[in-house]
Formats: structure tokens, sequence, C-alpha cells
């Protein structure tokens, strides 16, 4: 994983393996809340608990990265805006609300961000691409359907666009009926692994990275350029 140039400003995204989350030597499930177990719980298969638990302890780890806080004194806590339940919904700290946080987590490959302004992140596997291909007519517009017909890799071109849009969802741009209304077709189909892409919507910064490690879209998107950071021991 690369780490960028360091700005205090910066909202902090990291990605990693669900397994090197849950390995983490400043993680643990006791770091959940009793609901955040309850919810980990209801998985049938153990590797969705694994993807669950690891995204929200991944977005604490960045959270006190951010803070320079120790982790273990971070809640998270999520609500809904529309029915008002705390099982789902936009995470936050309630400890913290100066701190906007987002996560995201797909088979084996967790996703998150904090920042000290909003900020959204979205991480899927290209293994999922076809699935996710089926929606691509409600969720572009006709020029990015376009675009995303003619690349010569289709699937991988509309993963890179469900990403961004998912991001822009996270960081409440957008929601899922209004996302045929958002065009992002100048922006590059096609992200190498290496170094991030940066990028514009709006006055929104932001980033596209391909995860070398799994492959997976990385989309952030942020009021001030998020950086990528690296998971390790210390934080």
């Amino acid at each position: 994983m690369t780490t960028e140039a360091h700005d205090q400003a910066a909202p902090l995204v990291a990605v990693a393996s669900a397994d090197a989350v849950l390995r983490h030597p400043g993680a643990g499930e006791h770091l959940l809340t009793p609901l955040e177990r309850e919810r980990a719980a209801r998985f049938r298969h153990e590797s969705g608990r694994n993807d669950f638990t690891a995204g929200h302890l991944l977005v604490r780890l960045c959270a006190a990265r951010l803070l320079d806080v120790p982790v273990n004194g971070l809640v998270l806590a999520q609500q809904c805006p529309d029915c008002g339940l705390a099982d789902h919904g936009k995470p936050y700290l309630p400890d913290h609300p100066q701190v906007h946080v987002s996560l995201s987590h797909t088979r084996g490959v967790v996703a998150a961000g904090a920042g000290y302004g909003p900020i959204g992140v979205d991480v899927e596997l290209a293994a999922r691409s076809g699935s996710l291909r089926a929606v691509a007519r409600r969720v572009l517009t006709p020029a990015e359907l376009a675009a995303v017909e003619a690349d010569p890799e289709p699937d991988r071109a509309f993963l890179r666009q469900w990403v961004r849009k998912e991001s822009l969802i996270k960081i409440g741009r957008a929601t899922l009926d209004t996302l045929n209304r958002i065009d992002l077709s100048a922006l590059p189909l096609a992200v190498p692994p290496g170094a991030p892409l940066r990028g514009r919507y709006e006055d929104l910064h932001l980033v596209d990275w391909t995860d070398p490690e799994h492959g997976a879209a990385v989309a952030a998107v942020g009021t001030a350029p998020p950086r990528i950071v690296e998971l390790t021991a210390a934080g």
C-alpha cells in the first residue's frame, strides 16, 4: 500500500484485507460496542462477520491516527436519518463530532476514512463487477453508459464508476435514486495499480485507487484531498 506525502488537513483513507485488520495489534473485537457485536453475530457466515468487524475496526484506527489518540478510547455509532434506528446508517464518533468517518467492506477487503471535513469511501472487488453491472442502466448517465460499453473491459470500467458513485452517496452528495443524474464521464475509467489518481467532481476532491494486492477498486471523496495511508502496527 502506498503512503502519500503528509498533509495535516487531509482526510486519511486506509485499505486493507480483513485478516490484516483483525491481526492488527491495536485492534480487536473488544473495541466494538455491544450493538456492533450483536450486528456482527447476525451474519450467517464467518467471512461476513470478519468483514463487518474489520471495517468497524479500521475506521477506528483511521480516526485514532487522525486525532492522535488511543484507539481504545473511540466509540463508533451509526444512525439512519430516515428511520432513526442505530443499527445502520451513517457512522459517526459521538465523542468527536468534529471528525467525519466513512467505511466500506467487500469480500475480504475493507476501506475506511476519517477527516475533519466530510469524507466518503467505497471498495469493491473486481470479481463482483459482473453482478454489479446489471444495474448499469439505472445508475449511469447516457454518456457514462456509452463510455463503459465502449471500454475494452466494460465490467472493470463500470466498477470504477460504481465505487465513485457509492462514495458520493457516503458523503451525502447523492442517493440511489439520483445516481443516474450525476455525470462522471469526464473522469478516466482506467486506474492501473500504483499511485492514486486524483480528480474533481464539482467542489469535491476525488481519489481513485486500485489496490495492487487484491485488485479491488477504491474511491474516496472529500471536501479536502484524501490521503491514502498504510495500515501499520503503530496505527
